[in-house]
């Protein structure tokens, strides 16, 4: 269902799969959650602990382990996390009418995705 949904939006997003340092550093610094509908600030981890505990989820590193390897409690994990608020990419996005293959910015960037998270986190 993801790929197929990732097939429809593929000329307005681009994607690829994120390393262990790159979703490490986006949850540290844009990582917000979201409790009772509401954005909190993950100040300590008495926050994950009280929400995803029951899952055995208690601390920020248990969180990323979960997402980065789509564990068992991955769905709970996802749904913790406020969407991130991404800055505009430093330097600029030129050619994005193009797909990434062809020099542009959407699609499938595979390893190259991690250059750009850190041009906009």
């Amino acid at each position: 269902a993801s790929i197929n949904m990732l097939r429809l939006a593929g000329s307005y997003v681009t994607y690829g799969p994120p390393n262990l340092k790159t979703v490490r550093e986006l949850v540290y610094k844009r990582g917000f959650a979201s409790v009772n509908k509401q954005r909190i600030p993950i100040t300590d981890n008495k926050v994950i602990s009280d929400v995803l505990g029951e899952k055995g989820l208690t601390c920020m590193e248990d969180v990323i382990h979960e997402i980065f390897t789509v564990g068992k409690n991955f769905k709970a994990a996802n749904r913790f996390f406020w969407p991130f608020k991404m800055a505009a990419a430093k330097g600029g996005m030129p050619k994005k009418r193009l797909h990434f293959i062809e020099g542009g910015q959407y699609g499938d960037r595979e390893e190259y995705i991690n250059a750009l998270v850190r041009r906009m986190n």
